[in-house]
């Protein structure tokens, strides 16, 4: 029987000893017996997650960012060779061959300024179309590489033709299958190109438009050496000139093919090619200890918590639409294809048709046009296009964007009242300073804000959709450039 005046016995606190503590295996971090934990993941698993959750590889010597510049310049250098090279296709077409190879003047107008930039743009447009959808079944390395070995054939016939005689109708036509066979291999090129580089740190973008700027610039300079080294009355010269600017552009296309080969073996550019495989169930499963997962299950309440944890980042391995993507850049996109627009609806129609005041100067006479309308467009394009890596501004969320992307309007008829050969307009800027001061601000604000639209877009979807935005921009990129190239023909007649 219990005793009242019993005291009560001591209750000494349970101390650990060496019979009773379990061994140190059996203990994990927690302080916990490991039975009491749940398993814990594969090593492999955990391998995978480490790989996937660490920082990315320093781009050691700059050297992705090189490469992509490369890139930037090869996607444009079929339009610029074309472009820049009017004056050789136009001294073709002028001169008529007859049967017993004596020439005549020529009385037909094959207007190749307007052609050749309408017919540049269309399969540009109709392709990158095509490869918004397309991305999702064939490869992007797969397209790349096919699109440059066909730029690197038809520039490659383009040298052949140099030394070929031929009727100029002939010669026209073959001309304008050439650009229109290699703009739409530009045009995937250039497409799944924009959808690569969506995937790098915004300052890449900025590179691989400064490097299309380049482009342009490196069609220029190469017409002025054929320039000065060629002379009216040497037409063994004059072939020979242009034989080498077209070879040129041959083996630029060899080495950027050969740089985009390259790419995928960089540290740095592997980390963010694959980083759209990084999102998996297997990170989130890391995130968590094993001890905390044992708590989840004990409650509905954690265990609801459990469950969004692990599904998110399944469905999020699923892309949006192509509808869904555009409904988030629609605005940069419609920014873009505006700035274009605006671009070719005079460049370069009405520039190449400035003349320069001081015409007893004949070998100014004959480099103005490549100097004042070519070199300085594409150098200040390309300043353009440089400037977002140092400022941006407006933002991509200010009002002020679309404004200052509407601005661009006004350079329409200033160009229109410069020195135009034969205008029905008044000409209010004659001098050759007033011209280049318009045609500097005109491509320095067309490489800046077109810059800021291509960089801007991928930063308002996911890291997966990324590509798909790229491709994206880039159709409405070319969208601009064929509604550009189709307003010329009313600019031309308007002057």
């Amino acid at each position: 029987m219990y005793n009242k005046n019993t005291p009560p016995k001591k209750v000494l606190p349970y101390r650990k000893t060496s019979k009773n503590r379990a061994p140190p295996e059996a203990h994990s971090t927690t302080g916990r017996p490991k039975e009491t934990q749940g398993p814990g993941p594969d090593p492999q698993e955990r391998d995978r997650s480490n790989r996937m959750t660490m920082s990315p590889p320093a781009d050691r010597g700059q050297a992705v960012g090189l490469i992509i510049f490369v890139l930037g310049l090869g996607t444009l250098l079929p339009w610029n060779f074309f472009l820049t090279a009017s004056e050789y296709f136009n001294h073709r077409l002028e001169s008529n061959i007859t049967s017993n190879g004596s020439s005549g003047v020529a009385a037909k107008d094959y207007n190749y300024d307007s052609w050749m930039t309408l017919l540049s743009q269309l399969p540009l447009l109709l392709f990158t179309l095509l490869n918004s959808f397309l991305h999702h079944w064939v490869k992007p390395r797969i397209r790349v590489a096919f699109s440059f070995v066909v730029i690197f054939l038809l520039f490659s016939l383009n040298a052949a033709l140099v030394r070929v005689p031929m009727q100029p109708d002939t010669f026209f036509s073959v001309t304008m299958a050439t650009i229109w066979f290699i703009n739409m291999a530009s045009a995937v090129l250039q497409g799944s190109l924009f959808g690569v580089v969506g995937r790098f740190p915004p300052r890449y973008s900025t590179l691989f438009m400064s490097g299309q700027g380049l482009a342009g610039l490196f069609a220029a300079l190469a017409m002025l050496f054929s320039i000065l080294n060629t002379s009216s009355e040497a037409n063994a010269d004059r072939s020979s000139a242009a034989l080498g600017y077209f070879i040129t552009p041959c083996v630029a296309t060899l080495g950027t093919l050969l740089c985009f080969l390259l790419l995928p073996h960089l540290k740095f550019a592997s980390f963010y090619l694959n980083k759209h495989q990084s999102e998996s169930v297997e990170t989130s499963l890391d995130l968590c200890i094993p001890t905390d997962m044992k708590v989840l299950e004990k409650s509905s309440k954690h265990q609801e918590a459990y469950g969004k944890l692990f599904k998110e980042p399944e469905e999020d391995q699923e892309r949006s639409s192509v509808l869904q993507v555009f409904k988030k850049i629609w605005l940069m996109a419609m920014c873009v294809t505006c700035v274009f627009a605006v671009t070719l609806s005079v460049f370069p129609v009405i520039t190449l048709r400035v003349r320069t005041v001081y015409q007893d100067n004949p070998v100014w006479e004959k480099v103005f046009t490549c100097v004042c309308c070519f070199i300085v467009f594409n150098a200040f394009d390309l300043a353009g296009r440089g400037a977002p890596s140092l400022v941006q501004w407006p933002s991509k969320e200010s009002p002020l964007f679309p404004v200052s992307v509407l601005s661009r309007l006004v350079f329409i008829p200033l160009l229109m009242m410069c020195n135009v050969e034969n205008s029905n307009l008044t000409i209010l800027f004659s001098h050759d300073c007033a011209f280049v001061t318009i045609m500097a601000l005109f491509s320095f604000t067309n490489g800046y804000l077109a810059t800021l639209c291509m960089s801007y877009a991928p930063q308002l979807v996911r890291s997966k959709d990324c590509e798909t935005a790229g491709s994206l921009m880039s159709f409405f990129l070319v969208l601009g450039l064929a509604l550009g190239a189709s307003l010329s023909f009313l600019m031309v007649k308007l002057v």
